[in-house]
């Protein structure tokens, strides 16, 4: 099995998502995600897939867990009914980045070697409806924690983190 990559944006409280979207678009954040995913298979479930404007994300192969058996992503991604499915499918690859949604993040949060994430210092707005499962830090150290920076859009002030698992 490749090693397994989390990668999240997520505000105080563990908010990920609401209305399918982001909780906040950071411009710097969407970025970093593109460099660190680039060139890896992405695992993700239906709703986060679903939520990208255009389709597939491009120059990585888009797997896509859904318990439906006849549901068919945009090509050329991927459906799987299940993770192990899925995981599976990846056959002899190093690495495979987990994008979310909040189910997918339980299932592979204790497999995960790594994780990258935008940690938004925000409080969880009210209406949020996806969250990242809690983070038992005894289990992780920090390799790398960047500077504070505000996004000039939002206003909203994140910064990048990264965990390995001890």
């Amino acid at each position: 099995m490749p090693e397994l990559t989390l990668i999240v944006a997520t505000t105080r409280g563990g908010a990920i998502g609401r209305k399918g979207g982001l909780i906040h678009h950071i411009s710097a954040d969407l970025r970093n995600f593109k460099d660190v995913t680039m060139g890896h298979p992405l695992i993700m479930g239906r709703r986060t897939f679903e939520s990208f404007p255009n389709g597939p994300l491009p120059g990585r192969r888009n797997i896509v867990v859904s318990r439906n058996p006849s549901y068919r992503p945009t090509p050329p991604a991927e459906a799987y009914q299940s993770l192990d499915e899925a995981l599976s499918a990846l056959g002899s690859q190093d690495e495979a980045m987990v994008i979310g949604g909040g189910d997918i993040y339980r299932q592979t949060i204790g497999m995960a070697s790594r994780m990258y994430i935008t940690e938004i210092d925000a409080p969880a707005p009210p209406d949020a409806d996806t969250f990242f499962p809690p983070v038992d830090m005894s289990e992780w150290k920090v390799e790398s924690t960047g500077e504070w920076q505000t996004d000039p859009k939002s206003n909203v002030n994140f910064r990048f983190i990264c965990l390995s698992r001890i």
